[in-house]
């Protein structure tokens, strides 16, 4: 007996030409480059240009996927982009990706979750391929967080960086095992007694502003490996896999810390570990596909291969993602 899977057939990225690094953070902020690599693993960022938005990244992302995939933007029927920072309150930026790409046929919505975006977006669109709604979609992750920090915050501002990634999923059979190509399994999670530890103090309802990102950095880290490692032990259990069946381990770049300890309480190998976090800094939404995107394009990852993905971001929200490639 056979049964739909979301089969990647192709992924792209994005990121803007202005690099940041920690010693020009340095120069602005009371911080140094040894601080924020020891703390963070992060060396630099990236930084969308003056009138450089969300939807320019992630149309670039999205055509690049694309062109990896080796299809046309007409046979695209969903897009579905994850992200914090859109262009507008509204419309969502998707349809301004589904405009940019000349695609006037079926849906495009974006989904917020924050860090997690990523992950919430791959679920979303697979379940709507595994349902028979659409046949191809967009699914893209892609922030421009430089424009919501605030700059004299120094225990943010050197987090964060701007960026875009994306892949093409495709609705095929398989035998409904664990060696099916596609999206495997998906868990998704949400608590929102912890919105002050990691939040926007601004918006349309409450304040009319954009407001500034905030942070309880210590206690981020306190609930991050506990909630990561526990919607991933789920990804195995509902699977039928183990630690040692991983190929590649995706995480949400945010902290070199919470990766590393994460991958140790999992028992994945540090040379399963890809790791972009010192390059692309926190990118929110964007951080996975770009991880993704550069492990593809590098030859680490190789069609057939495990590979896991999770992240955690603001409300709190976290999940996880196996898939075949």
């Amino acid at each position: 007996m056979t049964v739909t899977r979301s089969v990647v057939l192709g992924c792209g990225s994005y990121l803007p030409e202005r690099i940041l690094t920690n010693a020009e953070l340095a120069a602005k902020v009371d911080t140094s480059d040894e601080w924020i690599v020891q703390r963070t693993g992060i060396k630099q960022r990236h930084i969308a240009a003056e009138g450089e938005f969300t939807s320019h990244l992630a149309i670039k992302a999205a055509q690049a996927a694309l062109d990896d995939a080796g299809i046309d933007a007409q046979s695209i029927d969903l897009i579905v982009l994850a992200t914090s920072t859109p262009d507008n309150t509204f419309p969502a930026t998707a349809v301004a990706v589904q405009a940019a790409l000349g695609i006037h046929h079926g849906a495009a919505f974006d989904l917020q979750a924050v860090c997690s975006g990523f992950v919430f977006a791959v679920a979303t669109a697979d379940n709507f391929l595994r349902g028979g709604s659409f046949k191809r979609a967009l699914v893209i992750g892609a922030e421009t967080f430089s424009r919501i920090l605030d700059w004299n915050d120094r225990g943010t501002c050197v987090l964060f960086g701007d960026g875009a990634g994306a892949i093409v999923l495709e609705a095929q059979q398989g035998w409904g095992t664990s060696v099916d190509h596609g999206v495997l399994t998906t868990h998704l999670r949400s608590d929102g007694r912890h919105k002050s530890k990691l939040y926007v103090d601004g918006g349309p309802s409450s304040t009319g502003t954009v407001g500034h990102l905030r942070m309880e950095g210590r206690e981020v880290f306190k609930h991050a490996v506990g909630m990561i490692t526990g919607v991933i032990i789920d990804a195995f259990e509902a699977s039928g896999t183990t630690p040692k069946d991983i190929d590649w381990f995706v995480p949400h770049q945010a902290n070199k810390r919470i990766i590393d300890a994460s991958a140790h309480k999992l028992h994945l190998a540090p040379e399963k570990v890809v790791l972009t976090v010192d390059r692309h800094g926190n990118t929110s939404a964007a951080s996975i596909p770009l991880a993704l995107d550069t492990a593809v394009k590098d030859g680490r990852i190789k069609k057939g291969n495990l590979v896991l993905l999770e992240a955690m971001g603001g409300g709190f929200t976290w999940g996880s993602a196996l898939v075949r490639w």
